[in-house]
């Protein structure tokens, strides 16, 4: 086995994925029934690969956690990455997390913000949009997300998003009371300041002053018509709706084959940008 595949290896089994293309997939101890898988691939764009996942499953006392992210870096991957290390363990950090876990997700959102901010010189002055969704025992999902990176619960064949797409178009009023503007020049999609397409992101400094880091934080309960889960960037959203994701892996019983199959219908749909995807199956 080379190195290369010796490291491969090494991330599938931890749950952290990035690079031209990537998978893994892992399971619950607490439900045999409850699976994951991701996989990723590279967009077409000159730079390197700026998405970051993280899927596993964690004991925490004796509780179970489901911890699954996507994390879509722009100008740099340093914030992505960043993210991928620290995102998870300073929400677990706050003491609130086991009984008030949306205000302990908010405010671990604002803290990492913070703390990338304060190392914008070692990190650059790029940024990361983030969908996170932490499954508690099993029966209780917390998701949260800045930026345009989704979540999309399957219950009975019927897609809901659970996460918030932040459009500058939609949240103009807040970036212009701010002292921003919105602009789809250059370009043809509205970006703040000319420069970024979504309305909320960590990092971007230079942005900062004009730019949300502040989640959308939704939970819901793990019933017994949920199929499963996908989390996903960008790079699928722009060309399958919710329902569309849904339709096309419902028949797949394999976590990471279902991903790896959005993944490849995104790219039959022409889509350019990096792809990451995360499907959590509870049947």
């Amino acid at each position: 086995m080379t190195g290369k595949e010796i490291l491969h290896k090494m991330k599938e089994k931890v749950g952290l994925g990035s690079s031209d293309a990537d998978s893994g997939k892992g399971k619950s101890k607490m439900s045999k029934n409850i699976t994951h898988g991701f996989h990723l691939v590279k967009g077409k764009s000159h730079h390197a690969m700026e998405d970051y996942v993280v899927a596993q499953f964690k004991q925490h006392d004796d509780k179970e956690l489901g911890l699954f992210a996507i994390f879509d870096g722009h100008l740099s991957h340093n914030v992505p990455d960043y993210l991928r290390s620290h995102l998870f363990d300073n929400i677990l950090k706050e003491a609130d997390f086991w009984t008030e876990p949306e205000k302990a997700v908010r405010r671990a959102y604002r803290v990492t913000d913070a703390n990338i901010l304060e190392e914008a010189v070692d990190l650059g002055k790029g940024g990361s949009t983030a969908v996170t969704a932490i499954l508690i025992d099993c029966k209780k999902l917390v998701v949260a997300n800045v930026g345009d990176s989704r979540a999309v619960i399957c219950n009975n064949g019927t897609a809901k998003q659970l996460s918030v797409d932040h459009e500058p178009s939609v949240e103009r009023g807040s970036i212009e009371e701010r002292g921003g503007f919105v602009s789809n020049f250059p370009g043809d999609v509205p970006r703040v300041d000319g420069q970024l397409a979504v309305a909320r992101a960590f990092g971007d400094k230079s942005l900062k002053k004009h730019l949300s880091s502040e989640p959308d934080v939704s939970v819901e309960l793990i019933e017994n018509d949920t199929e499963f889960v996908i989390l996903a960037s960008d790079g699928l959203w722009k060309v399958m709706s919710n329902q569309e994701a849904v339709d096309c892996i419902r028949q797949i019983k394999d976590a990471r084959s279902a991903a790896k199959h959005l993944t490849e219908e995104a790219l039959n749909r022409k889509s350019t940008d990096d792809i990451s995807c995360i499907v959590v199956r509870f049947q």
